[in-house]
């Protein structure tokens, strides 16, 4: 943390470690440039879809209308009831970028070294679905599972722009005990193992903290990757 001594907007080491066991935080992993070319893409099929059924929108959940909006790729994360289609209405879900495919790829591989459980789906994970969440300065997600997978396959998390806070819960249910980690511009998380059903959300988000250059003036982007079928 920052004391009285430290300069103002000083950089504190921030090591790689296993958060929790199957849960593996790599921070700045991906280089801006890198990250501006990922939100330029994801940009670009937004736009490539607006005014579809698929068009980037704030899904209604059986709770309430979320803040987040999500763009999804490869499947389409449906709700009421909650699964994955390739197609709505006819118009059939974008594929996923052959650059999620190599993202997915990289970060399995890098966090092979610090969890055994993610280390046995290196070279062998398939990218089927991926969401592209948007959150504004003001928007959060509440504690969930993510549980429309059929695979323990884990996903992957990316960030890019605002600094985000990840709480990660525990299997049972959306109360403590959970640990709260910030993720800043370029940091990846993966939760598989033991975690991969793990209760997990977004309390907050850090306004005005995104670097020049990640290809966001405002707000988060959250790229998750995830394996769906067995």
């Amino acid at each position: 943390m920052p004391t009285l001594f430290d300069a103002p907007g000083a950089r504190f080491p921030r090591p790689s470690r296993e958060v929790a066991s199957g849960v593996v935080h790599l921070p700045d992993w991906l280089p801006l440039g890198e990250q501006a070319a990922l939100v330029g893409e994801a940009r670009g099929i937004a736009r490539s879809v607006a005014g579809t059924p698929l068009a980037m929108t704030r899904p209604q959940l059986r709770s309430g209308q979320m803040s987040v909006h999500i763009l999804s790729l490869g499947q389409h994360w449906a709700t009421n009831p909650y699964r994955y289609v390739t197609s709505v209405d006819g118009v059939p879900v974008p594929p996923i970028p052959a650059s999620f495919h190599d993202l997915a790829a990289r970060a399995l591989a890098d966090a092979a070294s610090l969890s055994p459980s993610l280390a046995a789906w290196s070279g062998k994970y398939r990218a089927e679905a991926a969401l592209v969440n948007y959150y504004a300065p003001e928007s959060t997600m509440g504690m969930h599972q993510d549980a429309n997978e059929l695979s323990e396959a884990p996903v992957i998390s990316l960030s890019i722009g605002d600094t985000g806070i990840f709480r990660l819960g525990n299997t049972e249910n959306r109360n403590r005990p959970w640990v709260d980690v910030p993720l800043l511009s370029g940091d990846l998380i993966i939760f598989g193992g033991e975690h991969r059903r793990a209760f997990h959300g977004v309390p907050r988000i850090e306004a005005d903290t995104a670097p020049e250059g990640c290809g966001l003036d405002r707000g988060r982007i959250n790229i998750t990757i995830r394996q769906v079928a067995l």
